[in-house]
């Protein structure tokens, strides 16, 4: 293996690393929830469009570190789009082929994306996308990146700038520096095990801050919270792009997690439609299944009478879905648009009453 050829790369990594500034930490107040801000880490603003552009630096550092990858060798992950958009770019940027094993029924958008940095889509049938990148890999000789093995390793859940860190830095001179929950969902698991890591790293945040995490419909990750067990499968997979999986992936940390939610894919997107109006953008369908997470703490911290900041993710953008959440007849098709019930329990939510009788929405902790 080339040292200079890796010293380059990992140059190139950590010069692109100096070029992006950190993302923004956007506050909304609602009026119905005084004294409890809510904050969204906005990861749409990175130079790829999602929050898996730090993710997908992490991998290829660790890929590089770890001596697995040499020059002129295929990448290839296993992705349902946002993470595979990420790397495309990675290896375009160290000029390194790129494939992308993902379901036949990822956004064509995403799939857009991915060509765009000079990226190819190879796309499977059913859920298990990971067996077929190792095939893959095995078969040209490539290097299979794995996100779902190596999201909780690859970042430094320590600090240097990883997610949780920005938060609480940026947080330093709001009223409530120090927030109650930070709520996320889980595609990988890394995210939360590097936040419920961070957490737990220093006394003072440990004993002020709580994580909860979101899982959508067609996911195993609450069961397995739930009971501890990593058997759960599945035979589909998650119909919220980015998050939720048919199997504990070895990502998934469970003991890192405060709680768990499970949240309906039509709510999911009710709450995406209604955050559109109240951010005056669009955002994607796992910011949605977010955003009701952050409802339903908001809304049991304000029965008890409490204060204190809530945090949350803009995973992606809404233009990558365009074609599907934001299309009534697509959502229609799909079984998934909102009723006029899920409508007004949002609605409702927003004017502080509870979410608890949604009766889909499970909790566990």
């Amino acid at each position: 293996m080339s040292r200079h050829w890796v010293n380059a790369a990992i140059a190139a990594l950590e010069a692109d690393f100096q070029r992006s500034a950190d993302t923004h930490l956007i506050r909304l107040d609602l009026p119905a929830y005084p004294g409890i801000p809510l904050y969204f880490k906005d990861e749409s603003s990175h130079p790829t469009g999602s929050l898996k552009h730090r993710l997908a630096r992490s991998l290829f550092l660790y890929a590089l570190c770890n001596g697995w990858l040499r020059e002129g060798q295929t990448v290839i992950e296993a992705s349902s789009g946002s993470t595979a958009v990420s790397e495309a770019y990675f290896a375009r940027l160290i000029g390194l082929p790129f494939i992308a094993v993902m379901p036949d029924t990822t956004s064509r958008e995403k799939v857009a994306r991915i060509e765009f940095y000079g990226g190819r889509c190879h796309m499977i049938e059913g859920a298990d996308v990971s067996a077929a990148s190792r095939a893959l890999a095995a078969e040209l000789g490539g290097h299979f990146m794995d996100q779902f093995t190596y999201a909780e390793r690859a970042t430094d859940w320590r600090g240097n700038n990883n997610i949780a860190e920005s938060i609480f830095q940026q947080l330093r001179l709001e009223p409530h520096p120090c927030p109650r929950w930070i709520v996320v969902s889980a595609g990988t698991g890394g995210t939360a095990a590097t936040i419920g890591r961070y957490i737990r790293y220093q006394p003072a945040r440990n004993a002020c801050t709580r994580l909860a995490v979101v899982d959508p419909e067609h996911s195993v990750f609450f069961d397995a919270f739930k009971d501890r067990k990593r058997c759960h499968r599945l035979d589909r997979g998650s119909r919220i792009e980015g998050i939720g999986r048919p199997i504990v992936e070895p990502s998934f940390l469970p003991d890192t997690i405060d709680r768990m939610i499970k949240v309906p894919d039509a709510l999911s997107l009710a709450a995406m439609r209604a955050l559109e109006g109240l951010l005056g953008r669009k955002v994607g369908g796992s910011t949605g299944t977010n955003f009701v997470g952050a409802l339903q703490v908001m809304g049991e911290m304000k029965a008890k009478g409490e204060t204190g900041a809530v945090v949350t993710l803009i995973c992606d953008g809404g233009e990558r879905y365009l074609d599907t959440y934001y299309d009534d007849a697509w959502l229609a098709v799909q079984g998934l648009a909102p009723s006029a019930a899920q409508q007004e329990l949002i609605a409702a939510a927003l004017g502080g009453a509870s979410l608890a009788r949604a009766l889909e929405l499970r909790d566990a902790g």
